[in-house]
């Protein structure tokens, strides 16, 4: 939680350093709701690159949460779907990091205590990154640079990453999505993130098929 509330204070500064007007960025950090998507978009909403340029990047770097929902949504498909979309809502990387270790698919059909562990881990990591990203919104202009506090931040992402490369084909796409993003680091409107993610899903899915084919 301490480093979910250090990535949160760096996305409130880096938010208002954008040219967001405080209102702004509080509403930012709500309805998003996406650290790297945020981190990502930022840069172009500063560079006024194309509306749809933004939407896009931001929609390809939130792509995991389509796989965690996927993963994880089955366990609660007895739900409405309100009971859904507010789940849908606080879906995060730390919860796909936890939840399937605590129940994995062969417990699919054992409702007991899935959403107390589910909301154990949704509200704290909620309020840890809104009251951080709050903090950095109000300290923007006071927090100095050389406290490193975006260190914080990358290393509340490796705590949750480095779990969740269980396989040789995670392993690939954390390695080509790193090597592409080291290389389009100067590239305009920061598409080398873009291009990262995508090379990083392609070359994990596409040894994933191939162990998958070797297995059959």
């Amino acid at each position: 939680m301490p480093g979910i509330f250090a990535w949160g204070m760096v996305s409130g500064m880096a938010m208002l350093k954008s040219g967001l007007m405080p209102w702004q960025a509080v509403g930012m950090s709500l309805l998003v709701f996406a650290g790297s998507a945020q981190l990502a978009a930022l840069p172009l909403i500063a560079a006024n690159a194309p509306l749809l340029l933004v939407f896009f990047t931001a929609m390809v770097v939130n792509l995991r949460f389509v796989i965690f929902s996927a993963a994880i949504g089955p366990h609660f498909a007895h739900m409405n779907w309100r009971r859904r979309m507010w789940f849908g809502y606080f879906n995060a990387d730390i919860m796909m990091a936890l939840f399937p270790r605590r129940f994995p698919p062969e417990k699919l059909y054992m409702p007991e205590g899935k959403t107390g562990f589910f909301l154990g881990i949704a509200y704290p990591n909620w309020l840890a990154w809104q009251g951080g990203s709050l903090a950095g919104i109000v300290l923007a202009g006071q927090i100095p640079q050389n406290w490193g506090i975006g260190f914080a931040g990358t290393l509340a992402l490796l705590g949750v990453m480095i779990p969740l490369v269980v396989n040789r084909a995670a392993l690939v796409g954390v390695a080509v999505s790193g090597g592409v993003a080291v290389l389009g680091m100067h590239w305009p409107y920061r598409l080398g993130l873009l291009a990262a993610v995508l090379a990083g899903m392609t070359a994990a899915l596409l040894l994933d098929l191939a162990t998958k084919g070797k297995h059959e």
